[in-house]
């Protein structure tokens, strides 16, 4: 299937590693420009090292700025004006007990998890509207509908994506513009495999054990009973930011490994 992404120009916030690198390395393998933002110069040229790798024939750029702030975010927007794509992968997280997260913590998940996404939404979308053709992706998180008592400053981040997602594809009706969200389950990445490994080698068990018991005390709806890889989850997110996907907006896409138990 020909997703109609050649020569269409994507930014992917949070896209040195995890999900957010999955699903930037797809859209270059599919012929988009793909521009790389990320903290540190080499988490980004090395990003966009391996990026180039998959997809030889990509035009593939870095910008050194923090996208969780609102000077690292105009930073991106004058090196880069306009955009026919955005991603608003950027996210935190991490567990915390629900009456000890005090007042700063809360601020940051939403500062990071849902402003971000809110500034370049903002900045980009409308020159899309302009244009008549754009896609924008909130990256949320199945904790979005099943809220994860273990961190429930993180589930309310995601939650409030949804809102924000939605809220922006109505007031984009009917201008070419999709937007929609992106519902990943428990995902393995780079920085998820190395908690794991750290809460194994804590509790003196194996990471075969961790991952066992997170399955069966925390996710226990799990239909795969595994983590998805990134590239599992960036092959939606890919689609999601197509031509193919013309039909689909205001939409809470999943691929969650069935962990939330609807069918909605």
């Amino acid at each position: 299937m020909d997703l109609g992404l050649a020569g269409k120009h994507a930014l992917v916030t949070g896209s040195t590693a995890g999900i957010g690198f999955a699903i930037a390395k797809g859209l270059a393998v599919e012929g988009a420009g793909v521009i790389v933002p990320g903290r540190t110069r080499a988490t980004v040229d090395a990003a966009v090292t391996r990026i180039r790798q998959a997809a030889p024939d990509a035009h593939v750029t870095g910008i050194v700025a923090d996208c969780a702030t609102a000077a690292g975010a105009q930073a991106v927007f004058a090196e880069v004006p306009e955009l026919d794509i955005l991603v608003n992968n950027l996210g935190i997280y991490g567990r915390g007990a629900a009456f000890e997260i005090d007042d700063a913590e809360w601020q940051r998940f939403f500062e990071v998890n849902v402003m971000s996404g809110v500034r370049f939404t903002r900045h980009y979308a409308p020159g899309m509207a302009r244009r008549g053709w754009g896609r924008v992706v909130f990256v949320s998180s199945e904790s979005a509908l099943n809220i994860p008592k273990e961190m429930i400053h993180y589930g309310m981040s995601k939650t409030a994506q949804l809102a924000i997602s939605r809220g922006f594809a109505m007031e984009l009706a009917g201008t070419g513009v999709t937007v929609n969200s992106l519902l990943p389950g428990p995902t393995n990445t780079e920085n998820t495999d190395r908690l794991r490994a750290d809460r194994a080698k804590a509790a003196g068990i194996t990471v075969a054990e961790i991952e066992a018991a997170f399955f069966r005390d925390l996710r226990p709806t799990s239909l795969l009973r595994r983590f998805t890889s990134v590239d599992e989850v960036a092959v939606l997110g890919v689609y999601l930011c197509s031509e193919a996907a013309s039909g689909t907006s205001g939409a809470a896409m999943r691929v969650d490994g069935g962990v939330v138990n609807q069918i909605m």
